[in-house]
């Protein structure tokens, strides 16, 4: 598992189970991960944390790659995100 998805799912699980970190992490997600994991987000990066619902469910859309072709990686990557 790459580092980023092990974070998220850290995250993930720390939001379910500790209810002041989730609301810190959905009204500003760069304090949340320096106060839980010690990481500093760069400022010209802009983070953003939802939380889905019964009734409300986000796709994200990653960047388009450089190469305008669909590598088998990237169809991959696809797949292994849930909802």
């Amino acid at each position: 598992m790459a580092n980023a998805e092990l974070l998220k799912q850290q995250l993930i699980q720390k939001a379910w189970e500790d209810e002041a970190f989730k609301q810190l992490l959905l009204s500003d997600p760069n304090a949340a991960l320096k106060d839980a994991f010690g990481i500093d987000v760069p400022a010209n990066l802009k983070l953003k944390a939802l939380e889905e619902t019964d009734n409300e469910l986000y796709l994200v859309i990653p960047q388009k790659p450089s190469n305008t072709q669909l590598k088998s990686s990237n169809l991959d990557a696809a797949e292994d995100s849930s909802w």
